[in-house]
């Protein structure tokens, strides 16, 4: 309204945490034969809760996509991001390319 842009705005939900908690329930009153499965289940839940960040793992298969690499060319990178979530803010963009980037690192 009034000629401003709108901007998107990036939410991600991870809610693990009820599904863990209702696979550790099914745990108690499980049978011999359903305790590996869900044990199994469990594990995967776990390992889920603790892997990359979302925003990170878009914007890596975003640049990937695109072929550029945000180390080297953080300014397309960042405009290749834009241009992938339009009405996403250059603030918001900046942020995602350089938290990729510190991951990047992070991981050497």
């Amino acid at each position: 309204m009034f000629g401003k842009k709108h901007e998107a705005h990036v939410i991600v939900l991870n809610d693990l945490d009820d599904g863990r908690e209702a696979v550790r329930r099914a745990l108690e009153s499980a049978s011999a034969e359903e305790v590996p499965g869900l044990q199994r289940a469990l594990r995967i839940l776990d390992e889920s809760a603790s892997a990359e960040d979302p925003k990170i793992r878009w914007t890596r298969e975003v640049l990937a996509k695109a072929g550029i690499d945000p180390l080297e060319r953080e300014v397309h990178a960042v405009r290749e991001v834009r241009k992938e979530l339009p009405g996403l803010s250059l603030v918001a963009a900046v942020d995602m390319v350089r938290a990729l980037n510190a991951d990047a690192k992070q991981r050497r």
